[in-house]
């Protein structure tokens, strides 16, 4: 079966930057953190304490319970730190239960988060830049779309969110938005000189050793399974189940029915179903290992599809599901040259991605510099830690 691999290429998009609970689980820093030594954490959690509680240390300023830090004397609550706290564990729950050490370096890290997103918040509302009902409204309506009512309250059970959490968070995600836009998107202009500079740096990297093909997939197993990865919480549990559903769903895009929809509802792929199916860019030698898969691919124009193909277990050389590819697109092996308009986008992308990063970063940086932050966890923890 085909496994998907990202394209190599210049272009690299910057996460949208989302409040806390509505972000995608940061596993490879939680993974991180997790597995360093008991050592290691105490360092840098002491570190990090004693600079973020140094001015403060010596004041012994009285603070309301359960207020872990103020900005410019807004609380930040301890209850909104433990919740954070609870879902990251949660979302990375392979990993082992973190020792005390660890647990405070990671709570240290979520405040830290939740300080200059409230900074954030606090300057997009001194330039009337707050996100209005409407907006709040529509990007709820966005994210709702692909479900039905049922399974989007069900979604939001088991992410231990209600609606007006929800509300909550997506008016932050929108606002600074709205400021980041504003005071740095706005101000970001990549001329063609750069484009043609950064070509002549990086020219082997739009030299494809091989071709490419950008590839969706719906497939269907009947392998049981607790979860089905789609938003219909569709399964197939037999062989037999598994051929009827597939032959099913190949009537419905002869029909004419979008292959994305189709993926993210049935497919039973789960790291590609709530994509549409997408797989990315696949190389040619690695459709090579699944010969009748590379046969019916590379027989294909954009825009088409396979038949069912069977998908086999290399090691009893008997079918295990079945699998219907999409071709999106295909890049030829060759260098690529900077006439391409797709070159050409991919570097401006990637400069505007660069360049926004790097100012936000110290944009952040100029914002709590201004701010009057009290991080009184930091101090609790370089205290306990000093004792």
């Amino acid at each position: 079966m085909l496994k998907s691999q990202s394209l190599s290429s210049p272009a690299s998009s910057v996460a949208r930057s989302l409040p806390l609970r509505l972000r995608p689980p940061a596993r490879s820093r939680q993974a991180s953190a997790v597995r360093r030594t008991s050592a290691a954490i105490r360092t840098s959690a002491v570190m990090l304490a004693s600079m973020m509680a140094f001015g403060a240390a010596g004041c012994h300023k009285e603070h309301q319970e359960g207020v872990v830090a103020t900005v410019n004397g807004k609380a930040i609550q301890k209850a909104d730190v433990d919740k954070l706290y609870t879902a990251q564990l949660a979302n990375n729950a392979q990993q082992q239960t973190p020792s005390a050490d660890q647990a405070a370096s990671l709570r240290l890290n979520i405040l830290h988060e939740l300080i200059v997103e409230e900074i954030v918040q606090q300057r997009a509302a001194k330039q009337n830049l707050v996100a209005t009902d409407a907006e709040v409204d529509a990007k709820l309506n966005e994210m709702k779309a692909p479900y039905t009512e049922d399974q989007f309250q069900a979604k939001l059970k088991a992410s231990n969110l209600t609606i007006d959490e929800v509300k909550h968070d997506l008016r932050r995600s929108l606002t600074q938005n709205k400021l980041l836009s504003k005071e740095i998107d706005s101000k970001i202009t990549i001329t063609d000189a750069d484009v043609t500079t950064y070509y002549g740096a990086h020219k082997a990297e739009f030299n494809l050793i091989e071709n490419q093909y950008h590839l969706a997939q719906v497939q269907v197993t009947g392998v049981p399974a607790a979860q089905a990865g789609n938003l219909q919480g569709s399964k197939a549990q037999t062989p037999e189940e598994a051929l009827q559903k597939i032959k099913a769903l190949k009537n419905r895009l002869d029909a004419g029915d979008d292959f994305g929809t189709i993926a993210m509802n049935y497919s039973e792929r789960q790291d590609t179903a709530p994509n549409g199916g997408d797989m990315g860019f696949v190389q040619e030698s690695q459709m090579k290992g699944d010969p009748s898969a590379y046969a019916a691919i590379v027989a294909l124009k954009a825009g088409q599809m396979t038949p069912i193909l069977p998908m086999i277990d290399p090691t009893t050389h008997k079918p295990v599901g079945f699998s219907i590819y999409k071709l999106i697109s295909k890049e030829n092996a060759g260098q690529r040259e900077i006439s391409d308009p797709s070159v050409q986008q991919a570097i401006r992308q990637q400069l505007r991605d660069s360049r926004s990063q790097l100012l936000k970063n110290a944009y952040f940086e100029m914002l709590r510099d201004q701010a009057k932050v009290e991080n009184f966890l930091a101090v609790q923890i370089f205290n306990d830690a000093a004792k």
